[in-house]
């Protein structure tokens, strides 16, 4: 990039957001370009263009804010929020940085006395924005620190107390401002350049004026966001100056900087910075205004009224099956507690609160896939932080896999270590909540010991219970002793799934909505990627939808455990036989190798089957024929290449080429790809198998010991299929990985396992995460369920408030269509 010159628009852009800084946010500015004097008493205080922290600024603050410490330990604290290590990378110094921010820089110095004190500098005043200095900087030229004669001239840096903490590329309205990303930040960040400019940096803005989106240092483009809101009911606007104000204002930039940036290190890959969303932030905030609000009605409550305990005669029973069904063969503790379907007759001791809003926060309903694990993590640092009291967390979910990733979620953010107490059992989580620790996590399940009222676990009322899935465990015997286990705690749900008119208990428990981020919205806002839906079972003439709705229901009123697979059979009689037909397993096989051989570049693909067995056949089914296609594939390319040999044409013998050298790679891609089943184990499993001819032994043994690499070392399986590099690629399953699992480059879901209304939301949310290069997640229906997909979006995607014609998932043949248009206009 040149340091000469600038396009007029360009120029234009920036003083228009300049101004805008000024005059309505109230930050001071400074145009910097050729104009700016060095030293001391310069225009910025910096003695040349290789620095990026302005410590004139930074020094004032210091001692504005810590009028306790003495120059030593100010110099002490400008020494260490500004060394610069070339060993470290940019990301390393931009965490390491931050936490000296946001909670102090640690300083060490003698009093008038002698006597060696310790303390933390202040570096922002978070709470008084009015104390801080806000200065922004237009066309300030920057020089690299490794590499000194690469210079560069950033648009436009805010500053806050002399720290860069928001660096914002412009271009003129015309362009796309994925140019000043592409052409411009990423060049700026390469460590040879200006890299230590994002040391302290916050997030990045790219705008032309006219839109405008943000990101962190470690984004790609595709996480790039909008801010479309400054409150939660707001229309949605794309406008530059929404983000601006929504991200900017003095007390909002405070807010987004202490309690909204997290550094995540449980993906695969390198370390990843996330800057909340604009629906994250706006829920959060309301949550933790929830929180405040509860702390308030507790202050004007003594402790011995807010509780009173009286005992009701229940004349109910337990809910028997209807006739001709089958009882439920899943123990009473994961069937009908879970459900609530079951309350003991006769005396009953109910616990109710002295103010209708005590203990009840609120239902948290952000969409699937839309980041409620972060925003669960947001919120515990946020009120830890912010409110005063010790609070503990209780992380309640009602699913092992949900339980796993929330508690990889807090590990890998750093909320809590890895010795994090989870509840190995009842006993084990009594124990723990009888401690004083900062969260806890575990199964609802482990709420499987009676409670005495008049000895609970904790009498604390600082207790946070964070219930995932809320409205699915909120009844029976489990959910009653949680509560008089912990009857001072708070309860928020959260869910990916709407509240409805009728759901009364939920709301009791909870409240109602604190915060709801629907289906609809978080495709619109770039969120999760738009679904698209493609129907091959009708096509291959294997689809039903009476049988998807027959089976579908069948399960549901047996409560089957997702897993028990082993009772489908006689469960479904004729239906099962039907499904897992020979034939139509063999044709369903053949069209999955064809039509993911034709997606190879597209990401990575979980096939859905409705049982473990039926998951082996379909291993059996599908590799010998994905063998076969790649030897195909390979054929081919040899063709392309003996043809190129017999071409004089250097044009067309050049188009050959390309083609063969795309079919290698296509047929190296298939060669290179491991298809696994991932199913959870059973007793007896071994010999149940090789009823089918199938050895589960090493496939069991992968699944728990993961992949070999090169070097000897295991990755985790989990870990390998989330990994976009790993060749384990296609995942078989039937349970496992469809809740609480999230693969961003997971591209294509094909579902041949009866599903309705929940069930199939959570289990077509798997292929709606952002992703590079990808614009829309494929399911491919071959069993006939989009009946149950219109009915599940209906009452799932937009709760009681949605519209039945709005078309949340996009049929194929409608997007190739408007290809086809855009392609012929």
């Amino acid at each position: 990039m040149a340091v000469t010159g600038i396009n007029s628009e360009d120029r234009l852009v920036q003083q228009t957001f300049a101004e805008h800084l000024e005059h309505k946010l109230g930050w001071d500015s400074v145009y910097a370009w050729n104009s700016e004097t060095f030293g001391p008493d310069g225009t910025l205080g910096r003695s040349d263009t290789s620095e990026a922290v302005l410590t004139r600024d930074l020094r004032a603050a210091l001692e504005r804010l810590n009028p306790e410490l003495p120059e030593s330990a100010i110099t002490e604290a400008i020494r260490k929020l500004t060394v610069y290590d070339v060993s470290r990378s940019m990301v390393q110094h931009n965490r390491d940085f931050y936490r000296l921010i946001r909670s102090g820089v640690p300083v060490s110095y003698r009093d008038a006395k002698g006597n060696q004190k310790s303390g933390r500098a202040q570096v922002i005043d978070f709470d008084t924005a009015a104390k801080n200095r806000f200065l922004a900087v237009r066309e300030l030229k920057l020089s690299g620190l490794r590499t000194p004669h690469y210079n560069r001239r950033a648009d436009l840096v805010c500053f806050v107390n002399g720290l860069p903490l928001v660096f914002i590329e412009l271009k003129a309205v015309y362009n796309n401002i994925r140019t000043g990303f592409d052409g411009n930040l990423a060049d700026y960040m390469d460590e040879h350049v200006i890299a230590h400019a994002f040391h302290h940096n916050a997030f990045l803005i790219v705008s032309n004026g006219d839109s405008a989106r943000y990101g962190s240092i470690t984004s790609g483009w595709e996480h790039f966001n909008e801010w479309k809101r400054l409150e939660e009911t707001d229309a949605g606007s794309v406008e530059a100056e929404r983000l601006l104000n929504g991200m900017l204002a003095h007390d909002r930039l405070l807010d987004l900087v202490e309690n909204f940036i997290l550094f995540d290190e449980s993906k695969a890959g390198a370390t990843r910075k996330v800057v909340a969303r604009n629906h994250q932030v706006l829920g959060v905030n309301r949550a933790v205004a929830s929180v405040a609000r509860q702390e308030k009605i507790k202050s004007e409550l003594p402790d011995g009224q807010r509780l009173k305990h009286r005992v009701v005669e229940l004349p109910l029973e337990r809910k028997r099956p209807e006739k001709g069904k089958r009882p439920s063969t899943v123990p009473e503790t994961l069937a009908a507690e879970t459900r609530g379907e079951y309350i003991p007759a006769g005396p009953v001791d109910i616990v109710e609160r002295a103010h209708p809003d005590l203990g009840r926060l609120g239902v948290f309903w952000h969409t699937q896939g839309s980041g409620k694990s972060y925003s669960m993590a947001f919120f515990a640092e946020k009120v830890r932080r912010k409110l005063t009291g010790n609070f503990t967390f209780l992380l309640m979910t009602d699913r092992q896999d949900l339980d796993s990733q929330i508690y990889k979620t807090f590990v890998g953010c750093g909320i809590v270590d890895k010795e994090a107490p989870r509840a190995a059992s009842g006993d084990d989580l009594e124990q723990m909540l009888k401690k004083n620790h900062a969260c806890v996590f575990s199964l609802i399940h482990k709420f499987n010991k009676d409670v005495n009222p008049e000895r609970p676990y904790s009498e604390r009322d600082d207790i946070i219970v964070i219930s995932d899935e809320a409205h699915r465990t909120q009844a029976g015997r489990l959910a009653r002793n949680m509560r008089l286990a912990l009857p001072n705690a708070a309860f928020i749900g959260f869910t990916g799934t709407p509240l409805f008119k009728q759901d009364e208990l939920t709301r009791r428990i909870f409240g109602d909505y604190v915060s709801r981020y629907d289906f609809k919205r978080s495709e619109e806002d770039g969120a999760t990627v738009k679904l698209v839906y493609e129907n091959r079972g009708e096509k291959l003439g294997v689809a039903r939808s009476d049988l998807n709705d027959q089976i579908a229901e069948k399960i549901e009123a047996a409560e089957l455990d997702p897993d028990q697979a082993a009772l489908l059979d006689k469960l479904l009689g004729k239906d099962y036989e039907v499904i897992t037909a020979d034939e139509r397993l063999e044709r369903i096989a053949a069209d999955f190798v064809e039509h993911c051989a034709t997606r190879w570049e597209s990401g990575k693909v979980m096939f859905v089957c409705i049982d473990k067995i039926t998951c082996a056949r379909m291993h059996q089914l599908i590799v010998p024929r994905w063998r076969q296609k790649a030897a195909e594939v390979r054929s081919a390319e040899q063709r392309r290449r003996a043809e190129a040999d017999q071409i004089t044409d250097p044009l067309q013998r050049e188009q050959r080429l390309a083609a063969a050298d795309q079919l290698k790679a296509q047929a190296d891609w298939m060669d290179e790809t491991l298809i696994q089943i991932i199913i959870s184990e059973a007793q007896n499993e071994v010999a149940d198998f090789q009823k089918w001819d199938f050895d589960i032994i090493p496939h069991r043994a992968l699944i728990k010991q993961g992949f070999e690499t090169a070097s000897g070392e295991r990755v985790d399986v989990e870990l390998a299929f989330k990994n976009p590099d790993h060749p384990f690629r296609v995942a078989i399953v039937c349970a496992m990985w469809l809740t609480g699992f999230d693969v961003e480059c997971l591209s294509t879901l094909y579902l041949d396992k009866p599903m309705k209304a929940h069930t199939l939301m959570q289990a077509i949310a798997r292929a709606n995460r952002v992703y590079p290069g990808k614009d829309c997640g494929l399911i491919v229906d071959y069993n006939g369920m989009l009946k149950a997909l219109r009915e599940a979006l209906a009452r799932y995607a937009l709760g009681d408030d949605g519209n039945e014609g709005e078309q949340i998932v996009e049929p194929i043949e409608e997007r190739v269509q408007a290809l086809i248009e855009a392609l012929e206009a």
